[in-house]
């Protein structure tokens, strides 16, 4: 949420990236798609100094510019890519780098080979990757083991009360194979916020710009979530991240806070923890392993986008 596509305010977003810190958070992710390498430029200024006492974790695959070769996780962009990211986070080492989505024009096993020599080279210490299916994370680990490459050591995929889908596949995967779990965007988008209600237009910074937003299914959810929460006592934020935690697979959930007061909140929240009973209530309304709509920037297989992959050309549709 630093840059354009949030807080455009670099010194604001330095004092807000040294209050977590201050409060005890030691993970900082980010991604060199975000705001075009802006995200990264603000984050390496707001360690500068306290690189130290920073995990520090980026992403590579999303697009950094018009020319189709500046995306994906090609052995030639990966090198390339890597470099700009040190070069705007001012550090000679990412702890954690991850690969922001599958790319099914790229052979898993050369984009496992880049990764695993920036790790021997020393620039990396750890990869992982973002929003893979469960499929492509047991491949990555066979891979891994046959050809001696680096494994992927975390997964970091959206989860929320009303995204649960990961529960069926993607957390008994890493669990299995010993991978972290960090889960992005547990108030699902600021739904989980109160601020986005049935009959009301969205005013928040997002508001509008993404459909799932209006989905009434996703709506009605957080509807008989809001009193749930007043019932409990429980800022909704609060049991949002609180229920994400709660999960044994999920090693750490991703906050995104634009400003000073977002962050405020979450950290009051800090030490919240949802009994059973609660939790009980909140399968009741989103069953386990369901996702009530889903977030336009979840994962896609191809064969789900492209309409070419799932249907024979039409002189071959006959049964005969």
């Amino acid at each position: 949420m630093f840059g354009a596509i949030g807080n455009p305010d670099h010194d604001d977003s330095i004092r807000i990236i040294h209050k977590a810190l201050d409060a005890g958070i030691n993970f900082i992710d980010t991604a060199d798609m975000y705001s075009r390498g802006e995200s990264e430029e603000i984050v390496g200024k707001a360690i500068k100094g306290r690189r130290d006492n920073v995990v520090l974790a980026t992403k590579v695959n999303g697009p950094m510019g018009d020319d189709p070769n500046q995306r994906g996780t090609s052995r030639r962009w990966i090198m390339t890519a890597v470099e700009d990211s040190l070069r705007r986070l001012g550090t000679d080492h990412i702890d954690l780098y991850q690969l922001h989505r599958l790319d099914p024009t790229v052979d898993l096993e050369e984009t496992l080979s880049a990764m695993t020599d920036l790790v021997r080279s020393g620039k990396v210490r750890a990869i992982g990757s973002s929003t893979f299916p469960a499929s492509a994370l047991v491949e990555a680990q066979w891979i891994a083991e046959a050809r001696g490459f680096e494994r992927l050591r975390t997964e970091q995929p959206t989860y929320s009360i009303l995204n649960r889908g990961i529960e069926r596949e993607i957390l008994p995967v890493t669990e299995k194979y010993g991978m972290g779990t960090m889960v992005w965007s547990p108030l699902a988008q600021g739904m989980l916020t109160g601020r986005y209600r049935k009959g009301l237009q969205p005013t928040t910074h997002r508001g509008g710009s993404f459909k799932h937003y209006s989905d009434e299914n996703r709506l009605d959810v957080v509807e008989r979530l809001i009193p749930l929460a007043e019932e409990s006592g429980i800022k909704m934020t609060h049991m949002a991240v609180a229920f994400a935690i709660a999960h044994p697979g999920v090693t750490s959930a991703i906050i995104g806070p634009r400003t000073m007061a977002h962050l405020d909140d979450l950290l009051a929240g800090a030490d919240t923890v949802l009994d059973d009973a609660l939790l009980d209530a909140i399968d009741e309304i989103v069953p386990p392993g369901t996702d009530v709509g889903q977030l336009d920037m979840a994962y896609q297989p191809p064969a789900l986008k492209d309409a070419g992959l799932r249907r024979r050309a039409t002189g071959d549709r006959t049964a005969a």
